[in-house]
This record gives structure tokens, C-alpha cells and sequence, in this order.
């Protein structure tokens, strides 16, 4: 049975500090600290040679660094609305996946309340636009899906309680 590890860290990017809480499983933490092995042998012993080894290797994320740019992704999809509904498109359940490779680039799957959405000309390409503007994304890929079908019971906690659905 596999463990879950809860933690938290604090990620200061331009003098702007956040604090994330995190959930991961202990086979994820096991793949982790196999991949920061794998980083740290290929650092060699001067300061001069690492600054140059972190330069070069600056066009891809370690797996720590994908968390992070996923994490912003998810918070870069909170401030987009389906503007007939109060509460953000991610507490909603329309955003399916968010992966994201070691170059940065981005693939988002989504949906949308249903194939008449006012909003389909309009959500995807605000999704698009609030993902490229995170600091590491290279490139941004937004799929629409009807597949699950989408129904309320996608909606997070916060979002039924928003639209008082209890």
C-alpha cells in the first residue's frame, strides 16, 4: 500500500515569497530523490564549473522544478471564470490535466459545462493566454474534451459550497 507524505515548502521567486502544501505519495518521493541523485553525480567539484553546468542545463526543469511551474499553472487557472458562474474554471472540474515536460511546455485538457457553452470561444483562449505567462512555460496546448462528460459532481468543496450546493 503505498503512503502518502504531506510537507511544506516556501518558494521565493522575486522577492515574492508563497508557501505551498503539498501531497505526494512515497513512491513519487522515492522517484524524486532517485532523479536529485541522478542531478547531483552530474555536478562536478568548483563553484566556476557548477555555475556553468546550471547555466547550461537551465533550458530543462528537475522534477522539483515541475512542481512548481504545475502548482503556478494551477493558481494561473483559478483567476480564469466562466462568466455565468461565480467560482474559478479549476474548483469547477473543467480543467482535466495539466502536464507539463522538462522544457516547459504545457498541455492543459479541459472542458466545458457542455458543447453549448456561451463561453467556449472565450475559455479556452483566456486559458491559453494566463498559462503562457507563467515564469518556465515554453509553449501552452489547451485540448477540449467531452470525455468524461462534465457534471457538478466534478466541482470541488469550495466551488458547492460557493454556489450553495449542499
Amino acid at each position: 500500500m503505498d503512503k502518502w507524505i504531506t510537507g511544506l515548502f516556501i518558494f521565493q521567486q522575486s522577492n515574492n515569497p508563497s508557501i505551498h502544501l503539498f501531497f505526494v505519495s512515497s513512491k513519487f518521493v522515492a522517484e524524486l530523490k532517485m532523479g536529485l541523485n541522478m542531478e547531483n553525480e552530474n555536478i562536478s567539484q568548483t563553484p566556476a564549473d557548477n555555475s556553468a553546468k546550471q547555466t547550461a542545463d537551465r533550458s530543462e526543469f528537475n522534477t522539483f522544478e515541475l512542481l512548481i511551474v504545475k502548482d503556478q499553472i494551477v493558481e494561473a487557472l483559478k483567476t480564469c471564470f466562466d462568466p455565468e458562474i461565480p467560482v474559478n474554471i479549476y474548483e469547477l472540474g473543467l480543467i482535466y490535466t495539466v502536464d507539463v515536460n522538462k522544457e516547459g511546455a504545457a498541455v492543459i485538457n479541459m472542458t466545458l459545462t457542455s458543447p453549448g457553452c456561451p463561453a467556449a470561444q472565450s475559455l479556452p483562449p483566456e486559458v491559453k493566454e494566463k498559462v503562457e505567462q507563467v515564469k518556465g512555460v515554453t509553449s501552452v496546448q489547451v485540448n477540449v474534451v467531452w470525455e468524461p462528460r462534465w457534471d457538478p459532481s466534478m466541482m470541488s468543496e469550495e466551488a458547492k459550497l460557493a454556489l450553495n450546493m449542499y
